[in-house]
């Protein structure tokens, strides 16, 4: 057999001029995000992609040095027995790595980050119905995946990443976005569509939950900058009020309280006077006062906060959160004792004795639980240290600033596999949520939507999803027919079951399609063995999505298949 002939120059012009064909490729890209049709689902070429890049990623410890190992190799001495249109591919791929973007391309990049950082652009706006909104009342798929929201910026954001055609330029895209992200911080503007300020949603991916910690801090930089002003006003209002008259006589908006020498304590730092509550010695009203709000916790935050109380017994933040209520609960109430204290912070250590004796004159009227009056009680002990001290000027218990900076740190060397399991995921879902409301209500096709979102579900929260992207991504691609092409999969279902020895490759892969979502069902109905029974060494009946189908083609495709070894092209 003769050797075969590589004619390196051609190969390397050819490279070239393909090169320069796709210079144009990112103002095509944002050509056709930008008319994205608001009914439709991301298609499932771009979910392969990012499984594709999930595969890619997990070569590299983080997004920078996956964005220096992809262009460092060089696939074409690796891979030198290769075919000669793959040599061509992987010339081409070669240089697109190490290119990353043009330098035309920049202008192009710029507007894409614009519309996705822009609310009021309506960029990639889709029509969603939300599955808590049905009469079942069902879970929202997203979080059955632990996913991003359908309409959040990370669902917009997997959708652009995933359409980028290289691996090397998803990550060098992110790392446009984690500078956008820090610019949004320091000019305090807020991530568009995501809540403004709300705790974190433990329910959603990480990725969602560190951009919501994001938006909250810029809520609370806000309202701490307010609030510090108002106490400046009070305190000059009040610094007026004593250099023009007595204090008896100040009137407006300031607050005092008596104390037991009769004396007027302007109360500094109130929220709202609180009902049928007074003070036991001096039987001024209790005022509310405005207190720090506690940490931002993520769910890799908690994690870490349990480990640590489990592991030294510390009360973690908790022990700070309660000196800091208990001096701006002083500032705000001039006069109080920590029974006062108790009252409105723990009713419930609180038991009232009534009028037991008939007199009046007796200032208190109840007594701290049995835990409040042990010796060395953590309470007593904070309160006898903790100084009349509104909240506003208190050292913080949670830095903003700091857990920001810490999180887009972070975010700029983020495992690129963790990244794009992320937005796999979270795409995925946005998928299924839009279909559901189409198919649900086809009585032809809602009973093999509803065994393709329930194997999406089985699969993801199994753990070791990752083993099982193609599986997920050809039941993506089944759905997508079934919404796209109805007939065409009424037609093969009919035909299957009419002819199910014979007729296409279509047709058989239908019949397994239902046979593995059927067979999944009867496992799980199969009665659990006891103990005592003897346990069965025959292999498990379970198969792969994957074992189901050849490597021909997958599911109702008109193109090949991805190559089990993929290029980073």
């Amino acid at each position: 057999m003769a050797a075969p002939f590589y004619d390196e120059n051609l190969i390397i012009l050819k490279a070239k001029q393909e090169q320069e064909a796709k210079a144009s490729d990112v103002g095509c890209l944002v050509e056709s995000l930008n008319a994205v049709d608001a009914n439709s689902i991301p298609p499932a070429s771009i979910v392969k992609q990012l499984a594709a890049a999930i595969e890619a990623g997990k070569r590299a410890k983080t997004v920078k040095d996956f964005v220096a190992s992809s262009g460092s190799s060089s696939p074409v001495r690796e891979r030198g027995g290769l075919s000669l249109s793959a040599v061509k591919s992987l010339v081409l791929g070669e240089k697109e790595d190490k290119l990353g973007f043009d330098s035309g391309d920049e202008e192009k990049l710029v507007s894409l980050i614009n519309a996705l950082f822009n609310v009021d652009s309506g960029f990639l706006s889709r029509k969603i119905v939300s599955d808590l909104e049905s009469p079942t009342n069902r879970p929202s798929f997203a979080k059955d995946l632990h996913a991003a929201p359908p309409s959040s910026f990370v669902v917009k954001l997997a959708e652009v990443i995933g359409s980028f055609t290289t691996p090397r330029r998803m990550t060098l895209f992110w790392c446009k976005v984690v500078d956008e992200l820090r610019k949004c911080w320091n000019e305090e503007k807020h991530i568009p569509w995501i809540p403004l300020d709300n705790n974190p949603d433990l329910k959603s991916c990480l990725l969602h939950q560190w951009l919501q910690v994001i938006n909250c801090c810029l809520a609370r930089k806000a309202r701490s900058i307010a609030a510090s002003e108002a106490l400046d006003a009070v305190m000059r209002q009040a610094s007026s009020a004593n250099e023009e008259s007595d204090v008896s006589e100040a009137t407006g908006s300031l607050l005092y309280a008596k104390s037991n020498s009769g004396e007027l304590i302007l109360r500094l730092g109130v929220y709202h006077q609180v009902e049928n509550l007074t003070m036991l010695e001096t039987g001024e009203p209790v005022y509310a006062p405005i207190t720090q709000e506690g940490p931002l916790l993520t769910e890799d935050l908690i994690r870490e906060t349990e480990e640590l109380v489990l592991r030294t017994g510390s009360m973690g933040a908790g022990c700070s959160q309660l000196l800091s209520d208990m001096q701006a609960f002083k500032a705000a109430n001039p006069g109080c004792i920590l029974e006062d204290f108790v009252r409105w912070h723990s009713p419930p250590d609180w038991t009232e004795n009534g009028n037991l004796s008939g007199d009046d004159s007796s200032p208190v009227r109840g007594q701290l639980s049995t835990r409040m009056q042990k010796e060395g009680n953590l309470w007593r002990e904070l309160w006898e240290t903790a100084k009349p001290l509104p909240a506003v000027k208190q050292a913080p218990l949670f830095d903003e600033d700091l857990a920001v900076e810490g999180i887009l740190n972070y975010l700029e060397d983020i495992p690129a596999a963790e990244l794009f399991e992320q937005l796999f995921t979270s795409l995925l879902s946005l998928g299924f949520v839009m279909v559901e409301p189409v198919l649900a209500t086809n009585d032809d096709l809602s009973k093999l939507f509803f065994e393709c979102k329930d194997y999406v579900v089985a699969i993801c929260q199994g753990g070791a999803w990752t083993d099982k992207l193609d599986d997920l991504c050809q039941v993506y691609e089944t759905v997508e027919t079934m919404l796209l092409r109805p007939e065409e999969v009424l037609r093969s279902m009919k035909q299957t079951e009419d002819s199910p020895s014979s007729g296409s490759e279509t047709k058989r892969r239908f019949k397994r399609l239902g046979f593995i979502f059927r067979g999944s069902k009867e496992r799980k109905q199969t009665r659990v063995p006891s103990e005592t029974e003897p346990k069965s060494t025959e292999p498990s009946p379970r198969q792969s999505f994957s074992s189901l189908f050849d490597g021909k083609s997958s599911l109702f495709a008109k193109r090949p298949p991805r190559p089990e070894n993929v290029t980073l092209v």
